[in-house]
């Protein structure tokens, strides 16, 4: 009989603790995005990883792994933050279906490039800087498109769910581009990549959106944009979040660009060495999402973002020294881990500080701050692992990522508060 009683009440605590992980899938809305974005992403992470190692293999350079990067995310700068006007301006569920549609158009095209045998490194940097300016409308639409797929309640849980949606194509996506790499080579991952937007296309069309009328603004866009700016830089803690987003993004995530030169050059491996690489990143980064997503609205998030934004930079320190695949893979996983933490927290911290209808604005510079500095960190480090090598390149992102998460904990104790 005892044991009964506890058994019943394992099972309820357990199934208390899942639903409370996926409350966000109790909107219908939220469910169509889930499933339609997770295939969707699955498909990104599959071109992603192909086209950096296809590129490596084409060129041979570390440096054009660099300029591809760059490409994909120079767009970013100038055209973000009025991407940011716009999602507050128009209906943000029309905007999100013309970028995918875009997504999928570039993405056939580059397998056509591909399959004909007529493809150059400056076609792939073309549909690079093309699907960039495409990202730079679609990310401050999808990041604030939350709001309006779910209650406020439980936007902190559809966050974490997005964020884990996200990481588990950042685990299938490169395992499998690896092995169909091998198999029948890169132009099918980027085919499957093409067909996948099919998912979210068809998620996004039959949605029940209540309120999607435009949102009419007496100011100019420019007078807009000034107005979301002058609001997150005024915010000392928004402020905050921005200054952490972009170090970790110029110096911090420099080693992703280098995974394919790592797996070939540092530990002598192959395609399916790049996707083993990627997916224990997307793993660890897995766990962190799961992991918060489980917590639900818990307290003390400034805390934990902070323990995460201390695991991220020791781990990758660590992983410059490593020489072997397995070592590597588990380090991956820790160091990911620690990311997300820091990452989704911020995310999450963001949007619970931010106005509703400055929400778009805000989060485009936040998405700025993260994709903009991406291209910067990869020129720089392309351009360093040439002259000094990979190892020396990510060890010293991570020293200076390091020395700011030092930096913040010691100037800005208040987010360490933060609920």
């Amino acid at each position: 009989m005892a044991d009964s009683q506890v058994q019943r009440g394992t099972r309820t605590l357990l199934n208390g603790r899942i639903s409370k992980t996926f409350a966000a899938l109790s909107f219908y809305n939220y469910r169509l995005w889930f499933l339609g974005q997770l295939t969707s992403l699955v498909g990104t992470w599959m071109q992603t990883t192909a086209q950096g190692f296809f590129v490596y293999e084409l060129t041979g350079s570390p440096v054009y792994l660099g300029i591809v990067g760059f490409a994909a995310g120079v767009p970013s700068w100038f055209l973000m933050l009025y991407g940011g006007v716009i999602a507050d301006r128009f209906p943000r569920r029309m905007l999100l279906l013309l970028t995918n549609f875009a997504q999928m158009i570039f993405a056939f095209a580059l397998t056509a490039l591909v399959f004909t045998k007529l493809v150059e490194p400056w076609h792939i940097v073309l549909l690079a800087l093309l699907s960039g300016i495409a990202n730079a409308f679609d990310a401050p639409a999808r990041i604030s498109f939350v709001r309006e797929m779910v209650d406020r309640e439980h936007m902190s849980n559809a966050i974490a769910m997005n964020s884990t949606m996200f990481q588990t194509a950042t685990v299938v996506g490169p395992a499998v581009a690896g092995i169909t790499y091998a198999a029948v080579g890169p132009a099918w991952c980027f085919a499957i990549n093409g067909l996948s937007y099919i998912g979210v296309l068809t998620a996004l069309w039959f949605m029940r959106i209540e309120k999607e009328e435009t949102k009419r603004s007496t100011q100019s866009p420019l007078e807009d944009l000034k107005e979301g700016i002058h609001y997150a830089l005024t915010h000392s803690l928004i402020r905050a979040m921005l200054l952490i987003a972009a170090v970790a993004s110029i110096f911090g995530l420099a080693f992703v660009t280098l995974l394919p030169a790592w797996a070939a050059d540092i530990l002598g491996g192959d395609a399916a060495t790049n996707g083993l690489l990627q997916s224990a990143r997307g793993m660890g980064a897995l766990a962190g999402a799961l992991m918060i997503a489980s917590l639900g609205n818990f307290k003390r998030k400034g805390a934990l973002m902070t323990v995460g934004a201390f695991v991220f930079p020791v781990l990758l320190i660590v992983f410059s020294f490593v020489r072997n695949v397995p070592l590597a893979l588990f380090v991956l996983v820790v160091m990911s881990w620690g990311f997300m933490l820091m990452f989704n927290l911020m995310n999450m911290l963001t949007q619970h500080l931010v106005d509703d209808k400055l929400r778009g604005r805000v989060m485009s510079l936040y998405t700025l701050t993260f994709f903009g500095g991406m291209p910067i960190g990869s020129l720089l480090a392309g351009a360093s692992a040439e002259q000094f090598g990979e190892p020396i390149t990510v060890l010293a992102g991570a020293l200076v990522s390091l020395a700011f998460s030092i930096f913040v904990f010691w100037k800005i104790p208040q987010i360490r508060q933060l609920t």
